[in-house]
């Protein structure tokens, strides 16, 4: 019985990422290379391994055992080939691959990469912009920053620093009028869209009956912060990438605002490398500083 490693670290990134497109997204396949490949190694195992239903697929327990079995040979291959990846190039050390939103790549981490390099990294860092689960279980990142705590007996979830969330339009947009005397109803909204589910942001929207109001939808935080500049609506937005923005001023609410909690990811098998915690202690500093 022969079994193809991809077809592993398909399973797992299954189990890990909760739906097939979203396990597609991870392994940067299409879906149907996926449904192909886990029909193959059902075929190998002669086991039922997803549970295929109208409303998307699930893991059946043959499934989760032999994910869960899959997983420390799926992580050791990956690490065979990350070796054999950092010899033909010359590299000395592979680089930490962390993977998080854009926003927080090029407005939080990547600013900071000084104080990294200042704490003695002597590795190279790939920051990946994936707004999707990354599976760190196959080794798709070696650390993640999600703005939830996903479920998950490998994974180590840290808490970071609280991002406090705040309503933001253009002076050019608000012309004359108060920040402090704002009628939501009647203004244009610029609101998160329902790509990565019901979001704080969007359900704040959806439970003080302002839906009818939004003007433009996204998934981009970047997107809501540029359309906000430009003087095309009222966004909220984190506070600590707003408030840097002199063209921008904060709208007072008579609703309370929520706020966000970022997790910094990273499996429980690497945590304690050096260089893992190096990163880890990198990220929560920074994040603190916030």
């Amino acid at each position: 019985m022969a079994l193809d490693p991809q077809d592993l670290g398909d399973l797992i990134a299954i189990r890990d990422a909760g739906t097939l497109s979203a396990a597609a997204k991870a392994r940067g396949v299409a879906v149907s290379t996926v449904s192909r490949r886990i029909e193959t190694l059902e075929a190998a195992l002669g086991l039922p391994l997803v549970d295929r239903r109208a409303d998307g697929v699930r893991l059946t327990q043959e499934g989760l055992a032999i994910a869960d079995a899959a997983a420390p040979i799926s992580e050791q291959l990956l690490r065979v080939k990350r070796v054999a990846e950092s010899l033909r190039d010359g590299v000395k050390a592979a680089p930490i691959r962390i993977s998080a939103t854009e926003i927080m790549i090029s407005d939080v981490l990547a600013p900071a990469l000084d104080q990294l390099w200042a704490a003695g990294a002597d590795f190279p860092v790939h920051l990946q912009s994936q707004a999707a689960v990354v599976s760190l279980a196959g080794r798709d990142a070696d650390l993640a920053i999600r703005m939830a705590r996903p479920e998950g007996a490998s994974l180590y979830a840290r808490r970071l620093a609280e991002i406090r969330l705040g309503l933001f339009a253009s002076r050019d947009y608000l012309a004359d009028r108060s920040p402090d005397a704002i009628d939501f109803r009647a203004e244009k909204l610029l609101i998160y869209d329902d790509s990565y589910g019901r979001l704080p942001e969007l359900e704040w929207v959806v439970r003080h009956g302002l839906a009818e109001a939004a003007a433009m939808r996204t998934g981009s935080t970047r997107g809501l912060l540029t359309a906000a500049l430009a003087g095309a609506g009222i966004a909220m937005l984190p506070i600590p990438f707003a408030a840097r923005e002199p063209d921008l001023v904060e709208v007072a609410s008579p609703f309370t605002i929520p706020s966000r909690q970022p997790w910094l990811l990273v499996h429980r098998d690497l945590r304690r490398l050096p260089s893992i915690k190096l990163v880890q202690k990198w990220i929560v500093s920074t994040f603190a500083r916030l």
